[in-house]
């Protein structure tokens, strides 16, 4: 099961983010934020862990229990999704692009 530490720092990962930049952001000092993805499960303060949150585009409750309603979800699916299209090359979004198109235009015709 993973634990706040762990889920803080795969989105940091994920957001191709370093812990230093995550700290500074969220107005913290890095210190700190190693405690918090460290092994310890140090946890931080309400306040710390919103801006955290919002630094990394996650909801506070996915960070502290992994759990999401199904909008928040959809959200963190969706921003993640949007995340890695970003780092594709212009032609392959372009390509992307057409054929999500192609399905969206063939599941509304299909019978």
């Amino acid at each position: 099961m993973s634990s706040f530490g762990d889920r803080l720092r795969e989105e940091i990962d994920y957001m191709g983010m370093s812990q230093r930049e995550v700290a500074e952001k969220a107005g913290i000092k890095k210190r700190a934020l190693d405690m918090y993805v460290g092994y310890r499960g140090s946890m931080p303060s309400a306040d710390v862990a919103v801006r955290l949150a919002k630094v990394l585009n996650v909801t506070v409750e996915y960070l502290v229990t992994g759990e999401t309603d199904g909008a928040s979800a959809d959200n963190l699916r969706r921003r993640k999704m949007e995340q890695d299209i970003e780092k594709l090359s212009d032609p392959t979004r372009q390509f992307l692009e057409t054929a999500v198109h192609l399905f969206a235009e063939y599941e509304k015709n299909r019978p």
